[in-house]
């Protein structure tokens, strides 16, 4: 007879634990909150260098012309008048021994 009681507070204390470790705003699902948010903060981090990176490209294209002439010369194989324009083949893997 006093094993009921005993037994009845084990299952009351279980029932009680269960949102605790699995339910809405328990451990499982702040620690799945927590590694999206280290996925976005890493996400942040890349993309923040990434428009730096375009930040400073663009300064440079407005504040100058070096910036759009090396782009000229290396995208659209652009030279000046008087020039000589050389290019030499990078040596493949089937080149070099």
């Amino acid at each position: 007879m006093t094993r009921w009681p005993a037994l009845f507070f084990l299952v009351l204390l279980l029932a009680l634990q269960y949102p605790l470790w699995w339910g809405k705003g328990g451990w499982q699902d702040v620690r799945d909150t927590q590694a999206r948010l280290d996925a976005l903060r890493v996400q942040n981090q890349e993309l923040e260098k990434r428009n730096a990176e375009l930040a400073s490209e663009i300064k440079d294209l407005k504040s100058g012309y070096e910036a759009m002439e090396e782009r000229a010369r290396l995208e659209l194989n652009l030279v000046k008048p008087g020039e000589v324009f050389v290019q030499i083949p990078d040596a493949g893997p089937a080149h070099q021994k």
